[in-house]
């Protein structure tokens, strides 16, 4: 049994969380909000801030939205670096810049601690079956000191390289998937408008070389127009904005990444940032002033 430390319990954090308490782990938690009772009542201690999490635990990991929130957990008042001592492991789950990556990494290091970032695809339902893929950037020897950890989260689960790395393969995912959500609305519309059937072509589709895990769930997501947030517009806004800032640092062009996330924005324009990703064919819809199916 190991101390581990958890910061940030929203739709995912909390049920990874409570893998890792399921598996026998001692846990401390820390979120901007009361933490989830069913943690609290297995065992978990509520603490007052990152740094107390980081004087409990000795591993600390950490699942907020976006780059700013994981420097404020990490570097500002109170925050874990306040309270880590030498040979702890900090381990970022969330998805965030690369580059800042590799600067948090160099300054947790410079305390003689350990860094990881090991993002996830999965959504709220990879959280929740424990199925995540987690992306890990870090050293061999420390990935394998927090392996069993992730073991508890998901299932595929890859050392791609050093700090940096994990961010970037899920920078380079979120891009896949955006323009697969992008494809499958686009070809829904299609045969929607064309007086086929959206739910027999997806089933017709989902037999073929066209068939993906985003034609499986999202696919009928569009067609039973159930848009409750796995994971949110605004949130694939901020991957997507990583992918494209860092393809002008590289002198690269994404052009296709640049037309989803200009369907994102149109969505957000319009009261929908709110929503799942799969919304985004909301866009394309209003383009066309139809529907992909009633609802």
């Amino acid at each position: 049994m190991a101390k581990i430390g958890f910061i940030g319990l929203g739709i995912m954090g909390a049920p990874m969380a409570g893998h890792l308490q399921a598996g026998g782990h001692e846990l401390f938690v820390h979120d901007v909000k009361e933490p989830p009772a069913d943690l609290v009542s297995g065992g978990a201690k509520a603490c007052a801030s990152g740094a107390e999490v980081a004087k409990n635990a000795d591993v600390i990991i950490t699942m907020v939205p976006d780059t700013p929130h994981v420097e404020a957990v990490l570097f500002g008042e109170n925050g874990v670096a306040a309270g880590l001592s030498k040979g702890k492991i900090v381990v970022d789950m969330s998805s965030i810049s690369p580059i800042a990556t590799k600067q948090f990494a160099k300054r947790i290091n410079e305390l003689g601690c350990e860094y990881v970032d090991a993002p996830v695809s999965g959504g709220e339902v990879g959280a929740k079956a424990a199925s995540l893929t987690i992306m890990v950037g870090g050293s061999e020897a420390t990935f394998e000191k927090v392996k069993p950890l992730f073991d508890l989260m998901g299932k595929n689960i890859t050392l791609v390289g050093g700090n940096g790395d994990g961010q970037t393969t899920k920078v380079a995912n979120q891009i896949i998937v955006a323009l697969n959500i992008q494809a499958v609305s686009e070809a829904l519309l299609f045969a929607s408008k064309a007086g086929a059937d959206p739910a027999k072509v997806r089933q017709a589709l989902m037999g073929g070389f066209a068939s993906s895990k985003i034609l499986e769930v999202h696919g009928e997501r569009m067609v039973k127009r159930t848009f409750n947030p796995g994971f949110r517009i605004e949130l694939h806004q901020k991957d997507l904005n990583l992918a494209l800032q860092g393809a002008k640092s590289l002198g690269v062009s994404l052009p296709n990444t640049a037309m989803a996330q200009e369907l994102m924005n149109a969505c957000a324009a319009n009261g929908m940032s709110g929503l799942d990703h799969s919304a985004l064919c909301r866009a394309v819809e209003m383009m066309a002033n139809h529907q992909i199916a009633e609802g």
